[in-house]
């Protein structure tokens, strides 16, 4: 390999793998300034090496004030498990406040009423927590405020993967319908 191109490989796992700011990742034009024009063979040369470790660079579009914004971020390949999301040091009561609002977020069409987001996690989780909670992911960036609505903050959308998430809680609300149908049907007399 050509030493010019060992250096850019270098400079990308930098951008990449270290803490610059506020947001995982990078943006495009970035890539561009500091790689050249050819920053996605760069990003292709890359990604065989962190197949290796079982990470690979995403490309993410987000929509911030009527224009477009590409990210790319390092994420791991395969689903991690819970004992491992563990280990970044969150907890259940956290993640569970989270995957509520964003559950709400996404079934709202982008947009969900800090209120009532507030109404259905009081029913499990002490009110005081759960103003909390929200606040902390708001100043964090997983979640915006909108007047009284939340909406997806940039963090959550360079960080989890929302189809995943989405089609988890269709199967998860999926599988409990079919499990009140089946109770149903067996407490009906025949």
């Amino acid at each position: 390999m050509r030493k010019d191109r060992k250096i850019k490989l270098a400079k990308l796992a930098h951008l990449l793998l270290f803490k610059r700011h506020r947001y995982p990742g990078v943006k495009e034009w970035e890539l561009e300034k500091y790689l050249g024009r050819d920053y996605e063979s760069v990003i292709n040369d890359f990604n065989e090496y962190l197949e290796l470790l079982g990470l690979y660079v995403r490309r993410v579009e987000i929509e911030e004030d009527s224009n477009k914004s590409i990210y790319y971020v390092v994420q791991p390949k395969y689903p991690l498990s819970f004992t491992e999301v563990k280990t970044f040091g969150w907890r259940v009561d956290e993640m569970a406040v989270l995957t509520v609002a964003l559950a709400h977020i996404l079934a709202g069409d982008g947009k969900a009423s800090r209120k009532e987001v507030e109404e259905t996690l009081k029913e499990k989780i002490p009110e005081w927590r759960v103003i909390r909670l929200i606040d902390r992911f708001i100043k964090m960036k997983y979640l915006e405020e909108d007047g009284e609505y939340l909406k997806i903050g940039l963090r959550t959308y360079l960080e989890l993967d929302l189809k995943m998430l989405t089609s988890v809680l269709i199967g998860r609300a999926m599988s409990q319908e079919a499990e009140t149908s089946v109770e149903d049907s067996s407490s009906q007399p025949q």
